[in-house]
């Protein structure tokens, strides 16, 4: 399980209670798999990073089982070896919170901590999460840049920094300055993206290359 940062906001609760049918299929695969982290997913990565990467939500067998954001399905292989190659994370990536694996620079939190079934939030638990999304980035006093991982990340992450939809459209590749910060967007790094030609590899890195080169070195 990821250690939670000294001054990180707390963000919800092991056994938060804000949405009820993320509750009931957190008991539900409690009771299934009793050795999973099972649990709202805290952020991975140092506050003082310039870059927030936001996505979605915990895998059922990825954060979900693991504790980490992006650890232990396909959509972390895609996305950690795409930030060891721009120098935003060192060590090997080898899909368990303990291998030793460090952000550089960059913050990974997701806008729903708690996973959902299918994998697919419910518009009011997005809003809810929200908060805790909008005291993590505040809590990053150097930040500069943020990726957000999907339609329904960009989505969110706009909310939060109080910017209109229509004013900041989503599009893979797109960058908009929204206030101090730049928003660039992709598509999700999902396997069903990937598989289906939705995305690439080589689509994905050309999103960090464009962070990469707005940062500069970390």
């Amino acid at each position: 399980m990821v250690s939670v940062e000294p001054g990180a906001p707390p963000g919800p609760s092991r056994n938060c209670p804000l949405c009820p049918r993320l509750v009931a299929f957190r008991h539900e695969i409690r009771a299934r798999e009793p050795t999973w982290f099972n649990s709202p997913v805290p952020a991975f990565g140092p506050l003082s990073a310039r870059l927030a990467i936001v996505g979605l939500a915990p895998g059922l067998q990825g954060a979900n089982r693991t504790g980490r954001p992006f650890t232990g399905d396909y959509a972390g292989v895609l996305l950690y070896d795409t930030l060891l190659r721009y120098g935003f994370a060192r060590g090997a990536y080898q899909a368990h919170p303990d291998d030793g694996l460090e952000l550089v620079d960059a913050r990974i939190v997701n806008g729903v901590r708690c996973v959902p079934p299918q994998n697919k939030p419910l518009p009011i638990e997005i809003a809810t999460c929200r908060t805790f999304l909008k005291d993590d980035i505040a809590a990053m006093p150097h930040l500069r840049a943020i990726v957000a991982l999907g339609r329904i990340a960009h989505d969110t992450v706009v909310k939060v920094l109080e910017a209109r939809l229509r004013a900041v459209p989503f599009s893979h590749g797109g960058a908009h300055d929204v206030g101090p910060l730049r928003l660039f967007s992709s598509y999700h790094c999902s396997r069903y993206n990937t598989n289906t030609g939705v995305l690439t590899p080589e689509m994905f890195r050309t999103v960090f290359a464009s962070v990469r080169a707005y940062l500069g070195p970390a």
